[in-house]
């Protein structure tokens, strides 16, 4: 495969990095570790792709079993998680790396990336990583002042500021609904619009706490369907996912294992939709009936893996060819 500039290509050597230490340092665990690992069956020398590298958990876990013939590809849109994974990786001593290659790219480039036919597997725990929700200057969280920002890849053109401070009241109101799931969306909207300009995170989440102070308590914060809203208007994510999701079948070979992550209804119903339609056209052989959830240990030493919902499939015979026309 042709490598560009944004490409980096290395074979891990020991860096002094502990195994697992920026977990440790950024509190991030991978969820659904062993039950993701298991799904993809990976087999020893073969190609897998992390379509979601974030802090490089889930691609160290599939490197250690590869072995020298075999070979990583990661994708991620943030340079500074990619950063972190690298070092994790490169701790791995070199006699036992496969081929890694890093990508600072979007998944939803996979179709133009990757050659069709050519991988065993390809894993995507969709969702934001722990090391961007814990930096206030990313603007993710409503716990922290931070900017209005919310750029997975920081050289992205949307911003949060340009959501909040210009879209017209019921364009906004639309996003809040449609990608937040939030019923009071119009109230939120004109609260947002009565409030301008908003300069920060902080200020957001009061405006919007506000906005809602004389309706019945929810069981979550007020800010976080709107501030999910945001994060998935600006970042193209759900786009991002159908792009991903059409551009799989191609790309695995017979018999290669695809398995998703998701965090939210919206996610999950679109993981769910293609896998059973891809079934149904004889691309897939679903492995998981229902998603594969968190188990009650998992959840009590991560509470983050409580919303996460695994699912699974595995390619059949059909031609990638095939898979392209339909």
């Amino acid at each position: 495969m042709a490598e560009s500039n944004e490409d980096q290509q290395f074979n891990s050597a020991p860096q002094g990095d502990r195994h697992g230490s920026e977990d440790a340092k950024s509190g991030h665990v991978s969820v659904l570790l062993k039950e993701a690992t298991d799904f993809l069956d990976i087999r020893r020398g073969g190609t897998y792709i992390d379509a979601t590298v974030g802090l490089g958990g889930h691609s160290e876990a599939i490197a250690r079993r590869l072995g020298p013939q075999g070979r990583l590809i990661g994708f991620d849109k943030d340079l500074q998680a990619l950063a972190i994974a690298r070092r994790r990786l490169a701790a791995i001593p070199q006699e036992l790396a496969p081929e890694i290659t890093l990508i600072h790219a979007s998944f939803a480039e996979l179709g133009r990336r990757i050659p069709m036919n050519s991988a065993d597997g390809l894993l995507a725990d969709i969702g934001l990583s722990s090391v961007q929700l814990a930096d206030p200057t990313r603007g993710f969280s409503f716990q922290a002042e931070g900017p209005l920002d919310m750029r997975m890849d920081p050289h992205g053109q949307r911003t949060a500021d340009q959501v909040v401070n210009h879209m017209r009241e019921e364009e906004l109101a639309n996003v809040i609904y449609e990608f937040g799931e939030e019923r009071r969306s119009r109230r939120i909207a004109r609260a947002i619009v009565r409030a301008r300009p908003i300069g920060t995170t902080a200020h957001l989440a009061q405006v919007i706490s506000a906005a809602l102070r004389s309706m019945k308590p929810d069981r979550i914060h007020p800010a976080t369907r709107t501030f999910q809203a945001i994060r998935i208007f600006v970042n193209r994510e759900l786009e991002e996912l159908g792009a991903l999701l059409e551009a799989v079948p191609a790309v695995l070979r017979s018999g290669g294992r695809l398995v998703v992550i998701s965090f939210h209804s919206l996610e999950d119903r679109r993981v769910k939709d293609a896998l059973r339609a891809g079934a149904q056209r004889g691309l897939y052989r679903l492995l998981t009936k229902k998603p594969v959830t968190a188990t009650e240990q998992e959840v009590r030493s991560n509470p983050r893996s409580r919303s996460a919902k695994l699912r699974a499939a595995e390619r059949t015979e059909k031609r990638a060819e095939q898979a392209q026309e339909l």
